[in-house]
């Protein structure tokens, strides 16, 4: 699904606060003290609580591997000033992740650990992947779920563009079962149309190498903005 150099374990995709970059062996501590809160968990399908001691690791080794054949792309969410430190995940996967049958386009998803809700950072970060998905797949449309009772989650996507397709049931296997979600789409020509429609109203109020934040272009590095809604996570996120 990605190519170029997103397959390169030295990728990194920054926005205005944000470096997201391949997870490492030395992110795994994070991982379990962080994903290890069930007030993260409770909102995700796969992060399982109690977390398992020793999943991270496993986690860490799958997500590369999956980074380096260009299956999809995992990838930890840093602050610019504290690049070492990962703060949560973020991940699109292909059609079909995780045995989702009726997951026909790419999937996004993520989770940021609590103490860096309030800031953001989620709308940044989902942002910042969905243009990168959007320039390297191909891709007509990415999509996403969330949990009926998420409003939060459900906010950022909605400032990111996406538009309810439908709701139903989805698997939550680290859950127990089937939850009730909203499906989430982005399509591309809607993110094209937007960006036209912006630069025709902007004219030459914006330079050409300085796009404004919801025009979507399809250079993935240009910095994302930086909204501040409640960071609560998509219930499909990236472990």
């Amino acid at each position: 699904m990605f190519t170029r150099e997103t397959i390169d374990d030295g990728f990194t995709l920054t926005t205005e606060r944000l470096a997201l970059r391949w997870p490492r062996l030395a992110d795994a501590a994070a991982i379990e003290r962080l994903a290890g809160s069930k007030t993260v968990a409770e909102t995700t399908a796969l992060i399982p609580h109690p977390y398992p001691e020793g999943a991270a690791g496993q986690f860490i080794f799958a997500s590369r591997l999956a980074n380096a054949r260009g299956d999809g792309l995992t990838l930890a969410i840093t602050e610019k000033k504290r690049p070492r430190e990962l703060i949560g995940v973020v991940a699109l996967q292909p059609p079909g992740f995780s045995g989702r049958s009726d997951c026909t386009h790419p999937f996004i998803g993520y989770w940021l650990g609590t103490e860096h809700w309030g800031r953001g950072y989620a709308t940044e970060a989902v942002g910042a992947m969905l243009r990168l998905g959007f320039a390297e797949t191909g891709a007509a449309m990415i999509s996403a779920e969330v949990l009926t009772r998420n409003v939060a989650s459900l906010r950022v996507l909605e400032k990111l563009g996406f538009t309810a397709a439908g709701s139903g049931m989805a698997p939550f296997p680290a859950r127990g079962g089937m939850l009730p979600v909203i499906r989430m789409e982005r399509r591309r020509d809607a993110a094209e149309n937007a960006g036209a429609r912006q630069e025709a109203r902007l004219g030459d109020a914006w330079p050409t190498d300085s796009w404004p934040a919801d025009s979507w272009p399809t250079d993935a590095s240009v910095a994302s903005p930086a909204p501040a809604d409640d960071d609560l996570l998509l219930p499909v996120a990236a472990e």
